[in-house]
């Protein structure tokens, strides 16, 4: 689910050689150029809000201005960085690319490259994609696809990152559940899950909450002092640069929507299995009249997470992926709820990762 991000993106991003391998990196680029046996070179682009591709082959995450990765079959890799030279000190920890430059070096750096690999370039202005194709003497080899398809099978190493989000989502929504309880408005509730998932590590948050049943869902923007009941939540952390997020509602009862939406969520994850299309999963995910899909997961009741959160709709359920499903109902007058589960689907079978309850 695509969110707003911030302005500046805070959180701890460095490399760590024992949660993410150099090796990992070394046969993602390997598997890259053996896909495309004519090319030699590839410019991988990211931004603070788009930068899944980026992070995935360098583990570079851009803070504030964009990061372009130049890297090659034979020469040595080169990170160009936004910002002056006297920003490599607080560059150098996020990648295992040692040799660096400012952005500004990008078209004398790849001027005279014939058709290199572009990805992430859907995310460029496009006065620096006429940048890279005038200095390339013509239009790059969009590779962004293929890089999709390699980043679908999670390795270990990846389903460990996203199981310590996972724990940092549980934290935030234990955190929240229980300020409820104390009877702390609304926007106290969603401050004390944002604080709490920091506590355990969290690179960043981002979270909405509904003050009209569930109804909609918006960000915290300023401070509010209703109650509300049931108070519907959306948060998402992100731990080792990887994702997770849930759905979760809060209620003094359940109501017959909050039971239909979670007899939803069990069908469907009882149904999840390799190769199984999407669609027969939304259709599980589909409550009869009086009720109809929320608005809000109506498009995406099923998508794939990991570095990020706006990943391309899946068609069919992948081995290797993992999976965020939502169940989300609305009888259009007053009963609003959506649940989810994260789950990591292996060759057979699927791990839940962390579900959401009425509570």
């Amino acid at each position: 689910m695509f969110t707003q991000h911030p302005t500046l993106l805070i959180g701890p991003s460095d490399w760590d050689p024992w949660r993410a391998p150099l090796v990992e990196f070394e046969d993602r680029l390997a598997a890259l150029w053996a896909a495309y046996p004519g090319a030699s070179r590839a410019i991988v682009f990211g931004s603070a809000a788009h930068h899944a591709e980026l992070a995935y082959l360098t583990n570079f995450v851009p803070k504030l201005e964009p990061g372009i990765a130049l890297l090659g079959r034979g020469p040595p890799s080169k990170l160009l960085f936004g910002g002056g030279p006297n920003m490599i000190g607080a560059m150098k920890p996020l990648t295992f690319i040692h040799d660096m430059a400012p952005l500004s070096a990008l078209p004398k750096l790849i001027a005279g490259w014939k058709a290199p690999l572009l990805i992430g370039g859907g995310a460029m202005t496009d006065t620096l994609r006429k940048t890279i194709d005038e200095a390339c003497n013509g239009p790059a080899i969009d590779a962004t696809a293929h890089v999709h398809t390699m980043m679908q099978r999670k390795s270990p190493n990846e389903r460990d990152a996203i199981r310590d989000a996972c724990a940092c989502l549980n934290r935030a929504m234990t955190a929240i559940g229980e300020a409820v309880r104390q009877g702390r408005i609304a926007a106290t509730a969603i401050h004390r899950g944002e604080q709490a998932a920091i506590l355990t590590g969290a690179q960043d948050v981002r979270t909405l909450f509904s003050l009209d049943g569930g109804r909609t869902l918006r960000p915290f923007e300023a401070l509010d002092e209703r109650r509300v009941d049931p108070l519907q939540v959306y948060v998402a952390v992100r731990r080792f640069n990887y994702w997770a997020e849930g759905f979760a509602c809060f209620a003094k009862a359940p109501s017959p929507a909050s039971e239909r939406a979670a007899t939803l969520l069990t069908n469907a994850l009882a149904a999840m299995k390799p190769g199984v299309p999407v669609a027969k999963l939304s259709q599980c995910l589909t409550a009869e009249p009086p009720y109809r899909p929320h608005p809000v997961t109506q498009d995406a009741p099923i998508a794939a997470t990991g570095l990020s959160l706006d990943a391309p709709t899946p068609t069919v359920v992948q081995p290797g992926e993992v999976y965020t499903v939502r169940a989300g109902i609305t009888d259009g007058a007053g009963q609003h709820v959506i649940v989810s589960a994260m789950v990591a689907m292996h060759d057979r079978d699927a791990e839940v990762l962390w579900r959401s309850g009425i509570i």
